[in-house]
């Protein structure tokens, strides 16, 4: 089904609603809700607390956000699919546009606001930001040497004749009506590279927009290099799900983890 098939659905004026995944956030879940509730647009910010030991929920609520709670860790995936479906009871057949951020952006959250414009005047049916290069607290270059970028890039190419700088970017703005289009999401960290392959595949308008955003970067202790095989796993698991596993694993070109 392309995306024009899809019903319409009448967008509310101005307005977008983001949805923060967040597990054991609580030190920085604040600055990220404030930082949130000033973006150009944003009347709606839904925190989906996924299976949190620590005060993560309740500080999102008292920063203004509309809590959802998993009482276990379920992914991102699940709490994407939460926040969106809180979001859609709240507007009726007025559906806002839908963006989604990493709960650990805090004060530099602001500088998502350039992935809204495009959407919300019709030129693009998901941005996805760009980052600028992360760093560690201590100064090194976060990261690791790029492995898990290279499969994602690769496989949405192979599936959809386009290659993304940077595949793997969680921050994304999208209208309803893609967001329905793609569900149910992959799971795991194949969501961003499946959302790509099954929106282009569907004929979806999709930009890369750089943005000015900072978050926890891991490093290549051993520490980042399991959270990277985790990755590396799944978004192998969901390219393999869409016929897209690229041969050789693909180009060895572009910043990656």
């Amino acid at each position: 089904m392309s995306g024009t098939d899809l019903p319409p659905v009448e967008p509310v004026q101005g307005s977008v609603a983001c949805v923060i995944p967040a597990k054991d956030e609580a030190e920085r879940i604040v600055a990220t809700v404030d930082a949130v509730r000033k973006l150009a647009g944003v009347d709606l910010v839904v925190v989906v607390d996924d299976g949190s030991s620590d005060g993560t929920a309740e500080v999102a609520e008292r920063a203004g956000a509309v809590v959802v709670r998993h009482p276990r860790n379920r992914g991102k995936a699940a709490a994407m699919e939460t926040g969106a479906a809180a979001v859609a009871e709240r507007d009726g057949a007025r559906a806002r546009h839908l963006l989604f951020l990493d709960a650990d952006l805090a004060d530099s959250a602001t500088g998502a606001e350039p992935l809204i414009a495009p959407v919300a005047e019709g030129r693009a049916d998901m941005t996805i930001g760009t980052l600028p290069a992360q760093v560690r607290p201590d100064g090194s270059k976060a990261g690791g040497r790029g492995f898990v970028v290279r499969l994602a890039r690769a496989g949405i190419e192979q599936a959809t004749g386009w290659a993304p700088e940077q595949p793997l970017s969680g921050q994304r703005c999208l209208t309803r009506v893609a967001f329905e289009a793609a569900l149910p999401l992959a799971q795991g960290f194949g969501v961003e590279a499946a959302l790509s392959i099954d929106l282009g595949r569907k004929g979806f308008r999709i930009i890369e927009v750089p943005i000015d955003v900072r978050h926890r970067a891991t490093g290549t202790d051993w520490r980042g290099q399991l959270h990277r095989g985790r990755q590396f796993l799944h978004v192998r698991r969901a390219l393999v799900a869409r016929n897209a596993l690229p041969a050789r694993g693909g180009s060895t070109t572009g910043p990656g983890r």
